[in-house]
C-alpha cells in the first residue's frame, strides 16, 4: 500500500508533463497541416528533380561512360 503513496503522485506528475507537452506542440502549429507531409513522399516531382551532386559535376559521368566504351572496345578485339 504504501507503493501507492508514490505511484500516484509519479503518475500525476507525468500526466502534467505529457499535457504540457502536447499543448506545446498545438501552440507551435505541429497539428496544422496533417496530410500535406504523408503526400509529399507520393509526389513524383522531388525524385525527378537532380540532386546538387548530380548537377555539380557532371563530368566524372562522361568520363566513366567513355572508359567504360573503351574498355569494352578493347575486350572485343582480344580474341
Amino acid at each position: 500500500m504504501s507503493i501507492l503513496a508514490v505511484l500516484i503522485p509519479l503518475s500525476l506528475i507525468l500526466l502534467g508533463i505529457a499535457i504540457g507537452i502536447f499543448v506545446w506542440a498545438v501552440r507551435k502549429g505541429q497539428f496544422d497541416d496533417l496530410e500535406t507531409p504523408a503526400l509529399d513522399i507520393l509526389a513524383e516531382e522531388r525524385a525527378a528533380r537532380p540532386t546538387a551532386a548530380q548537377t555539380s559535376n557532371p563530368e566524372p559521368d562522361a568520363a566513366r561512360a567513355n572508359a567504360d566504351q573503351a574498355n569494352d572496345a578493347h575486350d572485343r578485339d582480344q580474341p
